[in-house]
């Protein structure tokens, strides 16, 4: 089998050292160039083009953003983005995530030995999923038309126990690799009267603040960050902050969050699955769970709890995911009631509604 070859990018020559070694160690990667800044990688592009691109975003010369931008247009190739942990890293982050990277991995301004130790086995297992990515161009990413729904199809939460149905709804969605650019087509498209969402989207910390501001400047809806005890409410998707796992309560006629600290689940900190089975326990039949494009087994096992509690179950299509691993294995185990298209995904969530 052919190796998965990759480029490192980054303007510090002490972490394109502990990068390419740390890739280049693992079995079936090989590490062909490590450069500077973009303008050398477009050099070295002009006589090999790998399979990997992994990218700082601020560097002298030309900006991450920019040469991300370019590869995109001229040959839409898979890039992981290698940020610091800084206001100004998320930022600049999103902003590669909106314009086609796949993934991010944090990286610490020093102790790279804790950075080998802590997230090696992280950035050869993101780098190896981004290998098995399909992008598709800026110009094949257009927006899905926003869903119309009269206004009397939202109710309020009755007074009902957590585990009858009610007319009060619950859209629980996890996803990973590729996720920051599938929610963002799904969440646009959905129109202020939608039900409740709480989002799970894998995203090291720092990161799902920039992240869900950016999401709330695009959409009808309110998108925030969760905080504890905030209300799920028409019209609101709260997302589960990076390094907290988030979970669904039932308060009485209402449905909030908790952000909890604890243990990584199944690797994760916000865990699909924690999400799940929250939403399992405390909506059952009100909920309907989306699985999403991404990267291992998260929210599998979860999401059938959800459909064995009565709640209805979608997973997205191989077809339209970069990364077709949690919702095959949610399908594998008999979780996923139906696979959709990305593009039809919002239409199910207001059809979930009414």
């Amino acid at each position: 089998m052919k190796a998965i070859q990759v480029m490192v990018v980054d303007d510090s020559a002490v972490v394109r050292q502990v990068l390419a070694g740390l890739l280049g160690a693992a079995p079936g990667i090989e590490v062909t160039h490590a450069v500077a800044d973009p303008v050398l990688a477009i050099e070295r592009l002009k006589t090999q083009w790998p399979d990997v691109i992994v990218l700082d975003v601020e560097m002298p010369r030309m900006d991450g953003i920019t040469f991300l931008k370019m590869i995109m247009r001229q040959r839409p190739t898979p890039v992981v983005i290698c940020s610091t942990l800084t206001e100004k890293g998320a930022q600049t982050t999103m902003e590669a995530l909106a314009a086609g990277a796949v993934a991010v991995v944090t990286k610490p301004r020093l102790g790279l030995k804790q950075f080998l130790h802590d997230s090696g086995n992280d950035l050869v297992a993101t780098v190896r999923a981004a290998a098995r990515a399909k992008l598709r161009s800026a110009t094949e990413r257009e927006p899905a038309p926003t869903v119309k729904l009269t206004a009397d199809a939202v109710l309020p939460a009755g007074s009902a126990p957590a585990m009858t149905r009610t007319t009060d709804r619950v859209v629980a969605i996890g996803t990973s690799t590729g996720g920051t650019q599938a929610l963002e087509e799904v969440l646009t498209a959905l129109p202020r009267v939608s039900p409740g969402l709480v989002i799970v989207q894998h995203m090291p910390e720092k990161f799902t603040a920039a992240f869900a501001a950016r999401l709330d400047s695009l959409c009808e809806i309110e998108v925030k960050e969760a905080q504890n005890l905030d209300r799920v409410i028409p019209g609101r998707a709260l997302i589960a902050p990076g390094g907290r796992h988030l979970l669904l309560r039932r308060n009485g006629a209402q449905y909030v969050v908790e952000v909890r600290d604890g243990p990584a689940v199944n690797r994760h900190r916000p865990s699909v699955d924690v999400l799940y089975r929250s939403v399992a326990r405390s909506a059952g039949p009100n909920a309907l769970g989306i699985i999403m494009t991404g990267m291992g087994d998260d929210g599998a096992a979860g999401l059938l709890e959800l459909r064995n509690a009565g709640g209805s179950t979608l997973a997205q299509d191989e077809a339209s995911c970069v990364v077709y691993g949690m919702p095959k294995e949610a399908v594998r185990r008999g979780a996923v009631q139906r696979s959709v298209p990305l593009g039809a995904m919002a239409r199910e969530i207001l059809q979930h509604a009414s």
